[in-house]
């Protein structure tokens, strides 16, 4: 076995010093089936792909032929949490807690230069559509047998699966209880297993995708602390090795064995010293006996487990002792493992931002069995999955019988380029007459799943075959050796039948006129202008300007204002630029707002600009004199420049929400949509309990809630419908709470969770030891659980978070429950059932809405209050006689 970590393979913090080499947390590893590629996802909100050559041959990774780096993708918005290439090797699935699944397409076009950096990309890769559906983290994806389905997996407790042809989403499972960490396919397309923080595993029939088993027994004592619960389905079938499982009370670290048919746990492979965070089984079958025929006794699985104590371990399963232990292979644990299609190649990847790759040797993993062999063994369990849909294919044409050297050799379908004394095979698709220029990809421009017939037929060409192109038909044999380019030898070396797909193709240089950019044989058409669209956007080094001078408030209160600098820069979407500028010289202020380099509109201001803000349907500019000026996307004005008296000390914006902070302290909030405020202004002085306490941030929610940090560790927000400021969360909570979770995950960790989540992560820091060891009263901790989880609930409903609202209403209840709190119990059900006699679309009575943040009361209770009463030995009779009524109400229409 050859062990290797190759260094160059880094996601590296662009946002800290330029000569800086800070490695940031690698999420996920997955290796391309025909093994040249592997893709990463990591905590820059970037997927990068990588040649495998370099690693794996030392003279391919000294003469950087190929080149290492293939390409990086940048369309993510956070942290890339999980990426998987579908099994025909044409496109990459990457998820993350943007809350959005992506899926990705080769384009030889996109090729050159990233933009907004110094990082070439050697082959283009292209956003072809974006599936939405998640409320939160996209923690893991897969890809079923035959990339038939796609499921995705996140932190809002949700399973959603999409047609993995058409990228359309068919199911939405939500009987899990926490969050899902971990998903994977039965190889025979039967089942579906999911793994979530509710410490169960849940396994699902495709058929009908209800719930054909649910295995907690081996996760009943698991911590609730590792990022992901990654599990496995052996390539027999057979298993099921699920992580984060234990022993003995939770003092023995395991993974569970889980048996198909009988979905029960009597296998553990124990040795790991902390947490298992994944398990990767390796996609051959075993044989036991080279020699003796294939049978159910005769077939073993290999299967690689990552821990949180930074080992790895491969086992055989006809062995009790694992084939290697790697210890302390990492600095920290390990988030991800994934085996080459050839089942020889090992990857890991870790949150200390390195990766590690193991290579095996054939008499090391002793027994290996070709794919056929697993095919026929598969076919006994006689499961006929649902036709594919019609016209659909991820694979390359080739002939049923076509061999490895008949398919090279297909002149239709490939080309093939010496590069330096190697062929490496080039897919050519067909060129079409039709001359087209190719745009900047914003994500505005990626087709989403259900964005209507529109956008579907717009983006057709990006997943239909094309018969002239030689795609596949549906059940076309899929050749993995030659089926995908392989990695360039050479950047831009490009071949000159290269386009993006059968009918787009580059114009050359040529095909316009020099003086009118007009296509040559078209007819001529209007040249539409745009205010300061003849300029290109200049580089400004910025400096900071000193033209102002703090004047305070008029109460004394006197916030921190942004200096003046010479650029002030907002990005939008990553590709939309609005930037202000203060020339040295005196000359005038002026805003522009850029498309990629290219000025789409600028203004004139006549005070310095010392803040900017843009969302998708608005921006803004703060002055230093006070004044604010709020345009459109396309540079009018939506409403009259707003003269405040001060200048702005915070600015933030939301959708259709602008928050401001002046200097004196008073806070405003529109809708500039409507050109309306939200409210009167209003100080935040009241928030503000000694001279050395301030203001650290502020934001606003899309619904127009303020959320203002205070440094005396308080979060406030002003509840328009109480006229006062309120406190939605409070470092106090630590000194007792049982579910108190500031001290356990940093803000960037936290952040993905929710806005409530958000807002407690960021106070940051455990109680101090003295306030520990402070002697505390009965019922202290009790007490402080219950009054910290009624906040939070307050807090979700105000900053409209239905998903937490849930959360912690289940928290609530269950703490209830667990306590024995019956008047308690009785108050929440009847804040939640409402009068009896009340009916949907009746208002009888105005003191009680049937619907909180979104959600039906009458749900919640039924669903989540009384489900955690029903489970408690002192509420469980409340909980049951509930219950009926509720049936009887919903029966008789009440």
């Amino acid at each position: 076995m050859h062990f290797t970590k190759p260094s160059w393979v880094a996601h590296i913090d662009t946002s800290a010093k330029a000569d800086s080499t800070k490695r940031l947390s690698i999420f996920s590893v997955h290796v391309h089936p025909d093994g040249s590629r592997i893709a990463t996802g990591g905590l820059d909100a970037k997927v990068r792909i990588w040649s495998t050559k370099p690693i794996l041959h030392p003279a391919s990774e000294k003469s950087n032929r190929p080149p290492k780096s293939l390409c990086t993708l940048t369309m993510h918005t956070g942290p890339v949490l999980t990426v998987r290439w579908a099994h025909s090797g044409r496109w990459l699935a990457s998820g993350s807690d943007d809350e959005i699944v992506m899926i990705w397409d080769l384009d030889p076009n996109a090729r050159g230069k990233a933009w907004g950096s110094d990082e070439v990309n050697v082959e283009g890769w292209k956003p072809m559509k974006r599936l939405p559906g998640h409320e939160s983290d996209v923690t893991d994806v897969a890809w079923a047998p035959e990339d038939r389905y796609l499921a995705s997996v996140g932190l809002d407790s949700k399973v959603l699966i999409w047609c993995g042809y058409t990228l359309e989403r068919l199911h939405k499972l939500d009987q899990h209880q926490g969050f899902v960490k971990g998903v994977c396919w039965d190889p025979v397309g039967e089942f579906l297993a999911t793994q979530s923080d509710d410490r169960s595993v849940k396994i699902w029939r495709t058929s009908d995708w209800s719930l054909e088993a649910e295995v907690k027994k081996p996760f009943e004592d698991s911590p609730g602390s590792t990022f992901f619960r990654r599990l496995s389905w052996s390539p027999d079938g057979a298993h099921i090795t699920a992580s984060n499982a234990t022993n003995n009370k939770g003092f023995v670290f395991i993974a569970a064995v889980i048996t198909r048919g009988t979905w029960t746990s009597d296998i553990s492979l124990v040795g790991h010293e902390n947490t298992v965070e994944v398990a990767a089984y390796n996609p051959h079958i075993f044989l036991r006996n080279p020699s003796a025929p294939v049978a159910t006794s005769n077939i073993c699985s290999v299967v690689a487990l990552g821990a949180d104590d930074r080992s790895i371990s491969v086992w055989q399963t006809k062995s009790a002792r694992p084939l290697i232990v790697a210890k302390e292979v990492f600095d920290r644990q390990i988030m991800d493992l994934s085996w080459s299609w050839d089942g020889m190649t090992l990857y890991a990847a870790s949150s200390d931002g390195t990766i590690a790759v193991f290579d095996f040797e054939q008499d090391e993993l002793e027994g290996i069995a070709p794919h056929s062999v697993q095919e026929q063994y598969l076919s006994k369990f006689g499961f006929t999955p649902p036709p594919l849909p019609e016209g659909y294919s991820h694979v390359i044409a080739s002939s049923h019988n076509a061999t490895v050297s008949e398919v090279r050799s297909q002149s239709a379908a490939f080309d093939t380029a010496t590069i330096g004394g190697e062929v490496v095979n080039v897919l050519v698709a067909k060129r079409n007459n039709k001359k087209k220029r190719a745009g900047l990809t914003t994500m505005s421009s990626v087709p989403s799943a259900g964005a209507g017939p529109s956008s579907y037929s717009n983006k057709r060409a990006s997943f239909l075959p094309d018969s002239d192109a030689k795609l596949g038909k549906p059940g076309s044999p899929l050749v993995r050796e030659s089926s995908f380019p392989a990695p360039d030898e050479q950047p831009f070396d490009t071949h000159p039948d290269w386009h993006s797909h059968g009918d787009v193709n580059m114009a050359p240089s040529d095909a316009f006129d020099s003086g009118s950019m007009r296509k040559k044989d078209e007819v001529s058409r209007p040249m539409y202008k745009t205010l300061g669209g003849n300029r290109q956007r200049e580089m400004v080094l910025v400096k900071e300007i000193n033209d102002y001078v703090s004047v305070g408030g008029s109460l004394g209160l006197s916030l921190p204002v942004p200096a003046t600098l010479t650029r002030i820069t907002a990005e939008l979407d990553g590709t939309h630029i609005f930037e202000g500028l203060n020339p040295e010289d005196g000359a005038a202020t002026s805003v522009h707002f850029f498309k990629g380099k290219q000025t789409l509109w600028l203004d004139y201001l006549s005070s310095p600009v010392i803040a900017v803000h843009a969302t998708p349907h608005f921006c803004v500019a703060a002055m230093s004199d006070g004044s604010l000026n709020v345009y459109s996307p396309s540079g009018r004005r939506l409403m009259p420049t707003l003269n405040l008296g001060l200048p702005c000390s915070i600015l933030d914006g939301s959708k259709n929400c602008l928050l401001v902070i002046t200097q004196a302290g008073v806070l405003h909030l529109w809708n500039v949509s409507k050109g309306i405020a939200f409210f009167p202004p209003v100080s935040v002085a009241p928030l503000i309990s000694s001279p050395n306490d301030t203001i650290v941030s502020a934001l606003v929610r899309p619904n127009g809630t303020p959320i203002v940090n205070c440094s005396n560790g308080t979060v406030y927000s002003y509840d328009a419908a109480l006229f006062t400021w309120v406190k939605i969360s409070d470092r106090w909570w630590s000194e007792g709470s049982d579910v108190w979770q500031g001290r356990q995950r940093s803000q960037s960790q936290v952040a993905n969770r929710g806005i409530v989540a958000f807002v407690e992560g960021s106070l940051s820091g455990p109680p101090s030891e003295a306030s520990a060891e402070t002697p505390r009263p009965e019922w202290w901790n009790t007490a402080l659980t219950l009054g910290h989880l009624e906040t939070r609930l307050h807090a979700a409903r105000l900053l409209d978070s239905p998903v937490e609202y849930k959360q912690y209403l289940t928290l609530y209840a269950k703490k209830i429950a667990d306590e024995g709190f019956r008047a308690k119990a009785e108050e929440l059900i009847k804040d939640l059932s409402g009068p009896i006699y009340w009916r949907p679309g009746e208002e009888r009575d105005m003191g009680w809405s049937p619907t909180v943040v979104g959600l039906v009361k009458r749900d919640l209770l039924k669903d989540v209050v009384l489900a955690q009463f029903a489970k408690s030995r002192t509420l469980q009779k409340l909980g049951q006689d509930w219950q009926d009524l509720l049936k009887t109400m919903a029966s008789e229409g009440m």
